[in-house]
């Protein structure tokens, strides 16, 4: 009874060796194939294989950054906290698109138009939009931008995106935008 039982494990451990054995990945077999077609040993097709997955993942890379950098440079309102000048670091990444791409190209112009909410005097309204508008346009010719190819003009409260008397309107309101004249 012993060897009967015995017997049928040593034949299931080979039954599932064998089809562990005989088992194999589809890029394996593509690897292999390939080097059978080509004539290219084991090492020859797997650095090659290598070879084509980095450039593919750099292919990849690539494409993602040119989305991004097409997203950034679609983003032209950069909104600030009240009563703050600076801009926020979350927008810096988008600025430095906005740098690279004036850089490059440096018979582009741009304006930079600057807002305030309705809260405070008609005065310190339009100096809050101006010193907004020279963070980003510092922030701009740091990373490379000539300064000619930037207009700055503030509106302070003249040109709210948003008429209503919420704290989201006001921050709505509370912007620079990136036009093209």
């Amino acid at each position: 009874m012993k060897i009967n039982h015995l017997f049928k494990l040593v034949l299931l451990l080979f039954a599932l060796s064998s089809v562990v054995a005989c088992s194999s990945t589809s890029e394996e077999a593509e690897t292999s194939e390939v080097a059978a077609d080509s004539g290219e040993t084991g090492i020859d097709a797997t650095t090659r294989r290598t070879q084509e997955l980095e450039e593919a993942a750099a292919a990849r890379a690539a494409a993602a950054e040119e989305r991004m950098r097409r997203s950034a440079l679609a983003t032209r309102v950069f909104y600030f906290d009240f009563d703050i000048s600076d801009f926020r670091p979350a927008d810096r990444d988008v600025l430095n698109f906005h740098a690279q791409d004036l850089a490059a190209n440096s018979s582009r112009r741009v304006r930079l138009e600057g807002h305030a909410d309705e809260r405070g005097t008609r005065e310190y309204n339009l100096a809050l939009g101006e010193r907004r508008t020279n963070s980003i346009l510092n922030y701009l010719i740091v990373n490379g931008v000539a300064r000619n190819q930037i207009e700055t003009v503030s509106y302070g409260e003249e040109r709210p995106a948003d008429r209503g008397t919420s704290e989201t309107a006001y921050q709505r309101n509370r912007r620079v935008e990136i036009v093209t004249p």
